[in-house]
């Protein structure tokens, strides 16, 4: 079900979401942006400024000018300007022109919603000389039972060792008493000054690391720098907001006070991925990163082998030994390192339980039989096996179809009140194995065994998610997520020993 935010118990006091419906907006351009559990509001294009070779101080008395031409035009004779209202900052940070596509298109489908002041930087220190061209987009939003607002997209291609000190380009532009979020579309540089100068003005950082370039190396040290950070900063992933319908199935699988017990009795759990190389194993390292920093589990040891399997041990309290593997099946549909399959098993108190969570399975449906007498045999006997018994067989079978066809049609009149044969399709509707989606949805089937009884099976189905709502579901959190952080160490522990 997905409705308003809701959350589930964990036993040690944690809670998961269960997140929100979409809604669409039309932005300027005639895309639209889907976030989520938010009414409606008009979006129209504002003013916008442009500069080649310009300094900041050009850009902030331009953003300030655009400011004060729209706080007058929006009071009538007899008001004072409206104060200008924003809720964050967000600092988009690429080194292509496809990054700032996506990071415009993201942040702007944010901004048609929240009063934001968004800074899109495209750092190329490669180029020379150094120079900054500017941007300034401005969004008007007009909500029904408010004032209007302007969201502001402002953006620097910065060429040159300029991109090295984005501290100083930026933090002229920011608003004070407002957080500011720092999205990283491509790799972070981890390590290196311009980094380490980026994160001293910013109070969480965001990256994706199904995106990083050397996905291994690059998720231990976006552990590291969680793990070293000052107190202030949060750390936040996409990825991690990706696998988020697969933690909300595992916790609401114990979430009941009679499945409290089966935390305890874990004994395996498996895990299924997309592709072979140990950087496609970061979702399912986070997935085990999560449940046993969450259980208390220790890692005693781990090893990878050949066609991407990996065994790992780990012990609970009193030593209760757990069992995790890791192997690469092949899904032509999904992306390098997306999870396809979660299996957990275990025992408590004599009661075995088993769960199951699969991702878009395969379900096999045997095609219609051309009509004739092979396909009817049981209900249409030939009485014989002459060529007359047969044709007098699919003579049956033809009436018997043309009475289906008519009972279908009188069926629709009596439940729609259209005419027979109307919006119905001229052919009936082929099913195949193939459950490839253009949408590539999300489709979770989970299967319950609990003590030998009868297996409970439940399939949802989550819209595909795009990067404007998981901003937004990590944005919503506290700037430094503890839940995250933890298990981010702990499945950085076990990338490092396979």
């Amino acid at each position: 079900m997905r409705g308003l935010k809701q959350e589930f118990p964990l036993p040690n006091g944690e809670r998961a979401r269960v997140r929100g419906l979409k809604q669409e907006f039309p932005l300027p351009n005639g895309e639209r942006a889907r976030v989520r559990g938010v009414k409606a509001v008009s979006l129209e294009p504002g003013e916008e400024w442009k500069g080649e070779d310009v300094s900041v101080g050009d850009v902030l008395n331009a953003l300030n000018e655009i400011r004060r031409k729209f706080a007058l035009a929006e009071a009538s004779d007899a008001e004072h300007p409206q104060p200008r209202n924003c809720v964050m900052t967000l600092v988009a940070v690429g080194d292509s022109e496809a990054d700032e596509r996506r990071a415009q298109l993201a942040t702007r489908a944010i901004g048609a919603t929240h009063p934001a002041q968004i800074v899109v930087i495209t750092d190329k220190p490669e180029q020379h000389p150094g120079r900054i061209d500017a941007t300034i987009t401005t969004d008007i939003l007009r909500p029904e039972s408010t004032c209007a607002l302007q969201c502001e997209v402002v953006t620097l291609r910065v060429r040159g060792t300029a991109g090295e000190h984005l501290a100083a380009l930026v933090d002229p532009l920011l608003p004070s008493g407002v957080p500011t979020y720092l999205w990283w579309v491509a790799t972070p540089p981890f390590g290196k000054h311009e980094l380490n100068d980026a994160l001293k003005i910013c109070d969480s950082l965001i990256v994706d690391s199904a995106r990083f370039d050397a996905p291994y190396h690059s998720f231990l040290e976006l552990a590291e720098l969680a793990t070293n950070s000052h107190q202030k900063l949060g750390v936040a992933d996409l990825q991690w907001a990706r696998l988020e319908p697969w933690l909300e199935t595992v916790a609401q699988f114990f979430a009941p006070a009679a499945r409290r017990p089966f935390l305890k009795g874990i004994t395996e759990v498996g895990i299924d991925y997309a592709g072979e190389g140990r950087g496609n194993r970061i979702a399912a390292a986070l997935l085990i990163g999560w449940m046993a920093s969450a259980l208390g589990w220790k890692l005693q040891k781990a090893a990878g082998g050949n066609g991407g399997v990996v065994a790992a041990h780990f012990t609970a309290e009193g030593w209760h030994p757990i069992q995790v593997a890791f192997r690469s099946v092949p899904k032509a549909h999904l992306a390098q390192g997306e999870v396809s399959a979660i299996r957990i098993g275990g025992v408590s108190a004599g009661t075995t339980f088993n769960l199951s969570v699969l991702r878009d399975p395969e379900r096999p449906r045997r095609p219609s039989p051309d009509i004739g007498a092979g396909g009817y045999q049981s209900l249409h006997a030939a009485g014989g096996e002459d060529d007359a018994g047969f044709e007098l067989a699919q003579r049956k079978v033809a009436w018997h179809h043309d009475v289906l066809q008519e009972s279908a049609g009188n069926l629709h009149h009596t439940a729609t009140g259209d005419a027979p044969g109307e919006s119905l399709p001229k052919k009936p509707a082929v099913f195949v194995r193939e459950r490839r989606r253009d949408d590539n949805s999300l489709v979770l089937l989970t299967l319950i065994d609990i003590g030998g009884a009868n297996t409970l099976r439940h399939v949802q189905q989550m819209e595909p998610e795009d990067e404007a709502s998981l901003l937004l579901d990590l944005l919503a959190h506290p700037t430094r997520d503890h839940v995250f952080t933890r298990s981010l160490v702990a499945a950085a522990e076990l990338m490092r020993s396979i």
